[in-house]
């Protein structure tokens, strides 16, 4: 029997689809060269807009990417910070082994948008992920220290020659207070006292030197804050950081006030509940600029 041989049309060949018409006709395939565009003494500046248009879109969606890749690696080493259960003492070698290899992934990225970045585009185009980088190296900086960290620390820290900017910094402060408040509700229900200097389980329990809880420091924080100016251009964002900030800080008083004054009558491993530290709703910290 011989073989049938279907023929086929010869446009199902094509790579590209079919175009048709609003009748769903096909078109016919215009072959004539396409004719040249008559170019006048404004054509060479609008095609330099155009190639600088392209460059600064192609530019922002690169900086973009990376930063929502920092800010991912930065909220990871927030993660492994609170497990830890201690101040003022080194992190312990698992903590740290982590914390140091997402920071050289965040070196790996913020070094391929140095260059564009640079000068005036550093204020072009906004970092987001830096204030999220600054809330994590101070929320290890206090672990470790029991110390804000500065503005020339958290620059010195930054693995990148990226210029860090006053928003970044205080924004980034602003958010660690939430950390804060997270690593206190923890320790408290695990070791039954506030954490910090001169308290259960701190290397200065027993001397009396510094008698300084993480409450403490929380409220420190939060005068600074208060007098500070606004940074950022935005009024609206810095007082809406500023009343996040104030229920986290109340939060952690209102759980140091159950701790002294009914700390007897709280079984071994209480949790608060979220009725008895704020109001029950989640937290809002993250305040974006745009």
């Amino acid at each position: 029997m011989s073989e049938i041989v279907v023929p086929q049309n010869q446009t199902q060949n094509r790579a590209m689809g079919v175009k048709r018409d609003y009748r769903g006709k096909e078109k016919v395939a215009d072959n004539k060269p396409a004719r040249d565009m008559p170019r006048n003494a404004y054509t060479s500046m609008f095609e330099s807009f155009r190639s600088e248009l392209d460059e600064h879109h192609d530019r922002r969606m690169k900086i973009g990417k990376v930063s929502r890749d920092v800010t991912a690696l930065s909220k990871k080493i927030i993660f492994s910070l609170q497990r830890a259960r201690k101040l003022n003492q080194p992190l312990p070698d698992r903590l740290k082994a982590d914390v140091d290899e997402r920071m050289k992934e965040i070196a790996e990225h913020l070094t391929t948008i140095e260059a564009d970045v640079a000068g005036m585009n550093r204020y072009r185009y906004p970092l987001i992920c830096l204030e999220e980088f600054v809330e994590a190296v101070s929320f290890s900086h206090y672990l470790q220290h029991q110390k804000l960290i500065t503005p020339s620390q958290a620059q010195e820290i930054l693995p990148a020659k990226i210029e860090l900017t006053s928003p970044d910094y205080v924004f980034g402060i602003f958010d660690l207070t939430g950390e804060m408040m997270r690593f206190a509700t923890a320790v408290t229900a695990l070791m039954g006292s506030m954490p910090g200097s001169g308290t259960k389980g701190s290397p200065d329990e027993n001397n009396g030197a510094d008698d300084r809880t993480i409450l403490k420091d929380m409220q420190d924080v939060s005068s600074i804050l208060h007098i500070c100016p606004p940074v950022g251009g935005k009024p609206y964002v810095y007082s809406k950081k500023v009343s996040i900030m104030d229920e986290q800080v109340l939060k952690v008083e209102r759980l140091g006030y159950g701790i002294t004054v009914r700390g007897s009558e709280r079984p071994k491993g209480w949790m608060p509940e979220l009725d008895e530290t704020g109001t029950g709703q989640a937290d809002q910290e993250d305040v974006f600029m745009g």
